[in-house]
């Protein structure tokens, strides 16, 4: 049993992964700002799924926040962080960049500094993106590439936050593992991404927008599989690597305990088919809308997965079939509909 903070508790990824850890034991502390980008509802509803679980508390807390977050890691002496919290969106970092930098590098310098005072932390664990890759094209995106291309301030957001990890596991130790996620999706997801926007689209017989004329791959990751890949990194201190060359450096390890990990389906599946296996679990056909790639996106994502199965022995496997029908179970569900 260990004490973790949960950053972005009543967030898709956050709550998913709070339930895992308090069912295996452990005590968790979450934290959110409840911000009102998505429905406040929805954040607060999976809130009310935690709280009445043992071994859970919540603190309603922006991260930007300095002297809010310092106080939080300075009383409880959390043993292991898990940072989910951010301001998520491809699109939405183009029309409101002030929100990425305010939650995801001044938030993230709080997080990385409260872990630091408080002399308890033996490891944290972050949330990157596999936008990191940005425009690199080399197939499947593996975390040896270098990603110096970003094509979204999001995406950029998110590199910056790994190479401010890395300067305080140099400067202090600092144990940090970085995790890309692809495309996560699943039961109490997010209803700004395309699962929720297209069965939401098609239930209420509105067109759905298809970018890049429906050209576009999706490495789509089912929200257990990226849960279980979290758990387990988790339990895993990263060390140095003493193999590490400063003459041909490997962007994934360092001399310092250091790490990032891909978590994908390792498994790219064409828009269009996601789309039919959701028409058929919805029981409709949906009416297509198609436009050209938006700025900021990219025609495609496929996760090397190699690293994460060889460190902590899994790999993310659930089929898009299986995947969406439990998706649209829960969405039914929670709709009424």
């Amino acid at each position: 049993m260990a004490k973790f903070l949960v950053t972005g508790a009543a967030g898709f990824i956050g709550f998913h992964t709070s339930e895992r850890l308090l069912a295996r034991g452990d005590v968790v502390v979450g934290l959110d700002n409840l911000n009102d980008y998505y429905s406040v509802k929805l954040k607060r509803d999976r809130l009310d799924q935690l709280l009445v679980r043992p071994g859970f508390s919540f603190h309603q807390i922006d991260l930007a926040d300095r002297d809010a977050v310092g106080r939080l890691f300075e009383r409880e002496r959390f043993e292991v962080v898990i940072n989910l919290a951010a301001q998520a969106g491809v699109r939405y970092s183009i029309e409101n960049p002030h929100a990425y930098v305010a939650s995801n590098l001044v938030g993230f310098v709080n997080v990385l500094e409260g872990c630091q005072r408080s002399g308890s932390v033996k490891h944290l664990v972050y949330a990157s993106s596999s936008s990191v890759y940005g425009a690199n094209k080399k197939m499947p995106f593996a975390v040896h590439d270098a990603v110096d291309h970003p094509v979204s301030l999001y995406a950029a957001t998110k590199k910056s936050n790994e190479l401010m990890a890395h300067v305080y596991s140099h400067l202090h130790g600092l144990p940090t593992t970085g995790l890309r996620f692809f495309t996560v999706y699943g039961p109490w997801g997010r209803p700004d991404m395309a699962m929720w926007l297209f069965a939401d689209a098609i239930l209420a017989g509105r067109p759905i927008d298809v970018f890049n004329h429906g050209k576009m791959r999706r490495d789509f990751t089912y929200i257990d599989d990226v849960v279980e890949g979290i758990a387990r990194v988790a339990d895993r201190i990263p060390a140095r690597n003493p193999e590490w060359s400063a003459i041909n450096p490997d962007p994934a390890s360092s001399f310092a305990p250091f790490r990032v990990y891909n978590i994908g389906n390792n498994q790219p599946v064409e828009l269009m088919t996601m789309i039919a296996v959701l028409e058929r679990e919805l029981g409709r056909k949906a009416e297509l809308n198609f436009l050209p790639m938006q700025p900021g996106d990219v025609p495609e994502t496929y996760a090397d997965i190699d690293d994460l199965t060889r460190d902590v022995g899994f790999r993310p496997s659930t089929p898009i079939e299986a995947g969406v029908e439990r998706f649209v179970r829960w969405y039914r569900a929670y709709h009424g509909v």
